[in-house]
């Protein structure tokens, strides 16, 4: 149950503002740098203001809010409204609450469906399952929308007119996908409406599109995580409009592969529509999330679309490729063209092996064992989810409990190198204050299945807190030209051990809780830099604990330089 202490928390996360110390800095225009790429736009240098969305070589970086560590934003602006929404990595969709919804908090800025171009197809998002009865209906269609100074006319979203869900209680108006467009339920939706009109206007049942549970607030406050459903596999068959025989899945009639491709740069995600259009200086994000729990500082919460931050260098990331589904593993089909074609459907990578303080971990019997380890890396998962055998190993290795002030270290070999989850990152405060006991922030989730996701670990914001990742989408038609891939650099202190329990000491000293700290969304660019660590990534000194955290309760800390998110799935289907 919502306690009304946290509503006006966040009213107050919303509209109090502070800033983050930052040094100036002087020198020549990002494009003249030697590791820039001309035309760059970055923060926390300089603001570029980009002039139409058909020039080529745009980049664009804004700041992220951050609730309690729970979920990371960023600021959209949709129909001329700039609103808060949920980053997510997971997912492929943009949905907003709008003013049609007179229901609806008014805590955020909700989009005006005045300016609204429905193209008459009902999105319906259910959350959670048959129990809980969480939704969020409303229509499909397009406006203008804007991130980061990068506009784009017509882009498809969803305008929620009717919703019972606690997006707004994490000081959100809507959620924001970076995935694939195979994986949008809007694209999918025009898609077929466009080859079979009517065909989109059917049940859940034949849709039959599940998405993860939204965070429940009111138990993530208390330290309490819920289990998020596994993402649904694409139904390529109903891009068809029937069904389709092997043969049909392997050699695709070319009409029907090029209807897919071309319609990315029309109808599909907002960064997926950059991409396709070949309008970024280079097709990837780049996404580093600020901490705000437990020892308030670590990276700077920044989304950079377009090139690497500045003063990041390309060789001292560590790439590895994105799994890629052929067609008899439910991939979409490849053109006639191309033949050896596979295209990714999520952004899942490879891992060589998982190592809890040193030690390998067995791998889990739950997997076929030939499929290859992998890990979906999402920016809406609030946790570290794994194969339930190896969780439970974890666990009893652990104990139920163990001390906060007692470091331990999970790490992920990606690419041959390991890249551990900060012990600040992996403890989670088990009772109100105490920071005696701690517990880790891991769950267990489902297995692969044949004909589903291979991917056995989901690397949520624990991992994400621990890296600078880059999301690279290369060729959306033609992968094999320019391979899907992700890029990771460790952003751990060596001394991250010592933190810890300088940390749980000072917790002890005052109140015996650890600090919580929320960040709106930052309206615009910093123009000073923080202080980066060795390799270069923007970093936020620690701030010292407050004097007294007699009760635990989240340490609203208004709107700084830059905010963060979390995002969440839905059990979405499209109909009229």
């Amino acid at each position: 149950m919502r306690g009304s202490g946290l509503s006006t928390s966040l009213v107050l996360a919303f509209f109090v503002s502070t800033t983050v110390k930052a040094r100036e800095v002087s020198g020549s225009p990002p494009r003249h740098h030697e590791l820039r790429t001309e035309h760059g736009l970055h923060l926390p240098i300089y603001r570029q203001e980009v002039p139409s969305i058909r020039r080529r070589g745009l980049t664009g970086s804004i700041g992220l809010g951050d609730y309690l560590d729970v979920t990371y934003n960023v600021l959209v602006t949709v129909g001329g409204v700039s609103t808060p929404v949920v980053l997510d990595t997971g997912s492929s969709d943009l949905w907003v609450i709008s003013d049609a919804c007179a229901a609806c908090p008014r805590s955020v800025q909700l989009y005006p469906q005045a300016t609204f171009q429905s193209v008459g197809l009902e999105a319906r998002l259910l959350y959670g399952d048959s129990q809980t009865g969480t939704h969020a209906f409303g229509l499909i269609g397009k406006d203008t929308v804007n991130l980061a100074g990068l506009t784009l006319q017509d882009q498809f979203f969803a305008a929620i007119n009717d919703t019972n869900t606690s997006v707004e209680d994490t000081g959100n108006a809507g959620i924001f996908g970076l995935g694939f467009p195979v994986n949008s339920v809007i694209w999918t939706a025009l898609f077929i409406d466009q080859r079979n009109p009517g065909v989109s206007k059917r049940s859940a049942n034949d849709m039959a599109l599940n998405r993860p549970v939204f965070p429940d607030v009111s138990k993530l406050i208390g330290h309490e995580r819920t289990n998020f459903k596994r993402l649904p596999f694409p139904n390529i068959t109903a891009l068809r409009g029937g069904l389709m025989t092997n043969h049909d899945s392997r050699q695709a009639s070319s009409s029907f592969v090029d209807a897919i491709f071309q319609s990315y740069a029309r109808t599909g995600p907002l960064l997926s529509r950059l991409v396709a259009t070949s309008d970024l200086t280079s097709p990837q994000f780049t996404v580093t999330l600020q901490r705000n729990t437990v020892d308030v500082g670590g990276n700077v919460g920044v989304l950079s679309i377009g090139e690497l931050p500045r003063g990041i260098k390309n060789e001292s990331i560590t790439w590895v490729p994105i799994r890629r589904y052929d067609s008899s593993q439910g991939g979409l089909p490849p053109p006639p063209d191309s033949p050896s074609e596979e295209y990714p459907i999520t952004w899942e990578i490879f891992i060589d092996d998982v190592y809890l303080d040193g030690e390998r971990l067995p791998r889990s019997t739950l997997s076929p064992p030939a499929t290859t380890l992998s890990a979906l890396v999402d920016t809406g998962n609030s946790l570290i989810r794994g194969p339930a055998d190896v969780v439970q190993t974890i666990r009893s290795t652990l104990g139920t409990r163990f001390p906060c002030s007692e470091p331990h270290t999970l790490a992920f070999q990606i690419g041959g190198k390991l890249f551990p989850i900060d012990p600040r990152d992996f403890a989670n405060q088990e009772f109100s204050n105490t920071v005696a006991s701690c517990s880790p922030n891991l769950v267990p989730t489902d297995p692969p299945a044949k004909g589903g996701y291979l991917y056995s670990w989901s690397l949520g914001d624990p991992f994400l807190k621990s890296v600078l990742s880059t999301f690279h989408y290369g060729n959306l038609t033609y992968p094999s030209h320019d391979p899907p891939r992700m890029g990771f650099l460790s952003t751990v202190p060596a001394d991250a051990d010592d933190q810890l329990k300088a940390a749980v000491e000072d917790a002890a000293k005052n109140g015996g809780n650890f600090p919580a700290t929320s960040e709106a969304a930052p309206t615009g660019v910093p123009t000073g830099v923080v202080q980066t660590n060795s390799d270069g990534v923007p970093t936020v000194e620690p701030t010292n604990t407050p004097k007294s955290n007699a009760a635990f309760r989240p340490v609203i800390k208004g709107r700084t330089v830059w905010s963060s998110f979390v995002s969440a799935a839905l059990l979405v289907y499209v109909s009229s």
